[in-house]
């Protein structure tokens, strides 16, 4: 496995060894000795997976605390550009952003600490994604932000007007009214 840093600290691309013969393969998604060398540590306890059609864009979401959550983040198929804003007041990269694409074929994970807000964009018809989170989903500590907020200038590689939205993600905040706090 290996572990590349991005532009923000602590968000990491992984990139597993495939073993594949004409069979199919085999890949380690997740291996807690390994992350732990690499400075990962989370201990998940929750997973979940969702399916999209092309052009759904998700987020940007993020929890408040007490439920803040790191990700360790998948695509088992299809193809997204996956997301993430440091939204760590006090943080060197404080509303910068790193877009990763993440698709079946690669096999790519991207770990996000806690302090994040995360969002991804189907780029292909359809797409599954999947995703381990260290503290439990509470939808009263969920907050969006905007993904067109200019501030943030992210290109989501989807022409605006023919983005899907939930009614949630619509009513996202522009991030300089979103609810921060201190986790750096």
């Amino acid at each position: 496995m290996k572990f590349l840093e991005t532009a923000i600290a602590g968000v990491k691309v992984i990139e597993p060894r495939l073993f594949g013969d004409s069979r199919g393969y085999f890949f380690e998604a997740y291996r807690k000795d390994l992350f732990a060398g690499a400075g990962i540590d989370a201990r998940f306890i929750q997973d979940n997976e969702s399916f999209s059609t092309g052009g759904v864009l998700r987020g940007l979401h993020y929890q408040i605390p007490p439920y803040t959550q790191a990700k360790l983040v998948r695509v088992v198929s299809g193809r997204v550009l996956d997301v993430v804003v440091d939204i760590r007041l006090g943080s060197p990269t404080f509303g910068k952003h790193v877009a990763i694409e993440l698709s079946g074929e690669s096999k790519r994970q991207l770990f996000l600490p806690r302090g994040m807000a995360h969002g991804f964009a189907v780029l292909s018809p359809e797409a599954v994604f999947v995703y381990k989170c260290d503290n439990f989903y509470c939808p009263a500590s969920e907050r969006c932000i905007r993904f067109d907020d200019p501030a943030l200038g992210i290109d989501w590689r989807l022409p605006p007007e023919t983005v899907k939205l939930s009614p949630r993600d619509r009513r996202g905040v522009l991030f300089k009214d979103a609810e921060l706090f201190e986790e750096y």
